[in-house]
């Protein structure tokens, strides 16, 4: 993998892992454009990189959100913090599940698949311009409404489908206010993403060549720095009711791909 192509889907991801156009289906796509013929340690090297980046970035902007919640808990009592990370650790079940024992299933998913990359950009399409016409309101996120947040994130693995886009999206469908939901749903997967990656690095043998660092670190370094400016994008959007032009935007790129793919 080169430095230029690292680069690029370091900016990829960093944006996307934010914004609700699904970053799993655009690094398809781009590495679908690339010809990427990384072997696969490497690949696999590189895509762990880059998500534990971007959970870097949610980290850094819900830094404040995150000592309060470890603050409360270490309290030991049944508090706001408590309560609140009880919802996180539901809302994680159903995705945890899901990666567990359907892993094999979902790897099969992933390499270049841009014909269901486009379906599901159309999902995520659809679901973006249904939540930005649900009614505002100032509601919290339920212990129902956590695990049905859960359930759109497990879905949400699947490549062309947004996680941040089903996940806020059904957050406000529920009624739930719209920067709540957006805290919620970036609290929500940072575990996830530093489990999996704890999981892939214990479980994978890494053996890179010295001339497979640098491409690493660019990567890394891009999808941190363009994850801090679109995590704090993103927050404003929602909030402002901006996801009809994310909607236009996955139908358009969800449309490109399937006709791409048959052509």
């Amino acid at each position: 993998m080169s430095v230029v192509e690292a680069l690029i889907l370091g900016i990829i991801q960093g944006l996307t892992e934010f914004l609700p156009v699904s970053s799993s289906g655009h690094l398809e796509i781009v590495k679908a454009l690339f010809g990427n013929n990384a072997v696969a340690e490497e690949s696999m090297f590189m895509t762990v990189m880059l998500h534990g980046a971007t959970a870097l970035s949610t980290i850094i902007i819900f830094r404040k959100e995150i000592m309060e919640i470890l603050t409360g808990l270490f309290q030991f009592k049944w508090n706001e913090q408590t309560v609140f990370s009880l919802k996180i650790v539901l809302s994680m079940v159903p995705a945890a599940f899901v990666g567990v024992v359907f892993s094999d299933q979902i790897e099969s998913l992933f390499g270049s698949q841009i014909l269901l990359v486009g379906f599901m950009l159309l999902i995520t399409a659809a679901l973006l311009f249904l939540a930005d016409k649900a009614k505002t309101t100032d509601k919290g996120v339920s212990y129902k409404g956590a695990i049905i947040i859960g359930v759109a994130q497990a879905i949400a693995i699947l490549p062309g489908i947004s996680r941040s886009g089903a996940t806020i999206s059904t957050s406000v469908l529920l009624g739930v206010d719209r920067t709540k939901a957006t805290r919620f749903s970036f609290l929500m997967v940072v575990p996830l993403i530093l489990g999996k990656m704890a999981k892939d690095l214990l479980s994978s043998d890494f053996t890179l060549a010295g001339e497979s660092i640098i491409p690493v670190v660019v990567g890394f370094i891009a999808a941190f720095l363009t994850g801090l400016v679109a995590c704090t994008w993103m927050i404003k959007l929602v909030r402002k009711s901006k996801l009809t032009y994310f909607s236009i935007y996955c139908a358009i790129v969800g449309l490109i791909a399937i006709v791409a793919s048959l052509i």
